[in-house]
């Protein structure tokens, strides 16, 4: 039954919120169209808790938590400043959409309740949000990777043969292991995509795309009990006590807008909230791309890659592959890097002399744009560099979090702007990786779309197009997994029969906007076969300097007092969002 009011002649709308790294986006969408007409932008007050708890705890390295509480003030801030901006009655939005970065977790009890917010446990790290760039588990994923090759477990292939440390098992191994009070505290492991709906409808609904990508959901079974022991004893019932819940299809309602949820928002009480999506999976649809061989990447912290197809096939060091887990009828694959915006950030924090900030400040650029038109000025392989993208591990097709960056090729003479687009065309070559690895393995890319911050980049997205040796297309929208978030309301309140009729109304995209410089792709070719060797020579067990480099630090870490320990500098991003 639709949800549509009975004048059929006023215009409806719908409210898409994307919960990125950093921030949350609400955006208010006309359902007819898809056209923008307001949104507002909440930075969460905590931000990403790399150092310390809000208390004082100290974290160690390779850490990412938040504080569940920003993003309710998504709620209450954000969605009430789109709709002012949008400049219309609220009784005229018929539902409301979500999606989360992923996989972000949330230990909480019966109720929903987070973990910190209780007195006992707020100086506890383990009850706080694990965000997706969590990544102090990667212990416990090489073990669920070892036992679940040795065992031969089916599912393992449909993830490309290896389980992330950023996904839900091996984050609540870690818990159980590191913390078991609070292991034992928790009623439910909740991805914050679910969570946030559940504080929205009072209803606690599980959504098919994170249970299958992250929490290992294949055919309608999740690791046998017999595995999850193997793990450890007292993992057995891990799935039973603390994750599995009834899973609801993507695009359907979750529930009803409670007078709770109406008094943060502003929107009226009982209108349909959709089942949440994740950040990446959800802007496929707002970019038009729901056909077999189209390739979306979400670029911002980091980037997520998807595509669906007609066929299943086994993608080495894919994120998953789902049925219907973009849109119905069609498998849905992921792929991603973990580090994007994020490194570019960092470089701009710590790489780079003062003097550039000083000289961008007169030209009227930020340093992003100082530095990108300097590196501009380059022909391809004068600045005598090759790059390796892992600040932050890398996620596909490696899939291994204790990687690191690299820079080969440094003299006396490598100045800022050369390190800078090296690691501009670092990403881009690792991008090449996954679109390869896909074609590789009988899933074609037809096209690829880019979405998120740093589309704005026009130097980035032209080398993304040279290295790949594709055209690119831009989605014609700033707030993609907001404006996907709003298609996938409008399905749910019934303004449109399934995603794809709502994406062909509503959906937003540029084709062709970059298309590759045949000599520019002729130059990258030499520079990406660098990259490949490189990328196996560190990555597939030539040299395991990182790995043991990683373990010398985290042996360091364990016996140095807390004002000795390595920190992390503030959390700053360059155009976020995604994960």
């Amino acid at each position: 039954m639709s949800d549509l009011p009975d004048d059929q002649h006023q215009e409806n709308y719908v409210v898409g919120i994307d919960y990125g790294t950093l921030s949350g986006r609400a955006v208010v969408v006309r359902v007819s169209d898809g056209t923008e007409i307001g949104s507002a932008v909440y930075e969460y007050p905590h931000g990403v808790l790399t150092q310390a708890l809000p208390a004082g705890v100290a974290l160690p390295p390779e850490w990412a938590l938040q504080v569940p509480a920003d993003y309710i003030g998504v709620l209450q801030n954000a969605v009430p400043q789109a709709l002012y901006n949008a400049g219309i009655s609220p009784r005229h939005v018929i539902g409301l959409g979500t999606d989360f970065t992923a996989c972000t977790m949330i230990p909480t009890v019966e109720d929903g309740t987070p973990l910190n917010e209780l007195p006992q446990f707020a100086d506890r790290p383990h009850a706080y949000v694990k965000l997706w760039r969590h990544h102090a588990a990667q212990p416990q994923a090489d073990r669920i990777n070892l036992v679940a090759a040795q065992r031969n477990e089916a599912w393992l292939p449909r993830y490309g043969g290896l389980i992330s440390s950023e996904w839900e098992f091996a984050k609540a191994l870690q818990v159980l292991e590191e913390d078991p009070e609070i292991y034992q505290a928790i009623d439910h492991w909740v991805e914050a995509a679910d969570w946030i709906v559940w504080q929205l409808t009072g209803t606690y609904a599980r959504n098919a795309c994170t249970a299958g990508y992250k929490g290992i959901l294949q055919d309608g079974k999740y690791p046998s009990q017999e595995y999850l022991a193997a793990l450890n004893p007292l993992f057995a019932d891990f799935v039973s006590t603390k994750l599995e819940r009834k899973v609801s299809r993507l695009g359907a309602a979750a529930g009803k807008l409670t007078a709770q949820a109406a008094l943060w928002t502003g929107l009226p009480q009982g209108i349909t909230v959709a089942v949440g999506n994740v950040d990446a999976h959800v802007t496929a649809p707002a970019a038009k791309a729901v056909n077999p061989g189209q390739m979306v990447a979400i670029m911002g912290t980091s980037t997520c890659h998807v595509l669906n197809a007609e066929v299943l096939r086994e993608v080495p060091g894919m994120c998953g592959a789902v049925d219907g887990g973009i849109v119905e009828g069609l498998w849905g694959y992921e792929a991603g890097q973990s580090g994007v915006g994020d490194i570019f950030g960092w470089f701009v924090n710590n790489c780079v002399p003062g003097r550039y900030t000083e000289q961008a400040h007169e030209a009227g650029l930020g340093i992003h744009e100082y530095l990108t038109e300097l590196a501009r000025a380059q022909a391809i392989g004068a600045h005598g560099l090759i790059a390796l993208d892992w600040h932050s591990g890398n996620r596909s097709v490696l899939v291994d979090h204790d990687l690191s960056g690299l820079f080969i090729g440094q003299t006396l003479a490598t100045r800022p702007e050369d390190l800078y687009r090296a690691l501009l065309e670092a990403t881009a070559f690792g991008t090449k990786k996954i679109i390869n690895a896909f074609e590789e393995n009988g899933i074609p890319v037809t096209e690829f779309i880019v979405a998120g911050g740093l589309v704005k980049n026009p130097l980035l997205m032209q080398i993304y197009s040279d290295v790949t040796g594709l055209p690119l297309s831009v989605i014609g929208s700033e707030q993609g997994p907001a404006l996907g978030s709003a298609i996938h309301a409008a399905v749910a309140a019934g303004a449109y029969p399934d995603i794809n009729a709502a994406a062909s109304a509503m959906g937003k995209v540029t084709v062709g906007a970059y298309r590759p410089i045949q000599a520019n792709v002729a130059a990258y070719q030499e520079l990406f076969a660098e990259y490949c060797e490189l990328h196996d020579y560190f990555g597939r067990g030539t040299n395991d300097v990182m790995r043991r480099l990683k373990n010398i630090q985290r042996k360091a870490h364990a016996v140095a007092p807390p004002s000795m320990r390595p920190g992390t500098p503030d959390e700053t991003s360059v155009l976020e969002p995604a994960s």
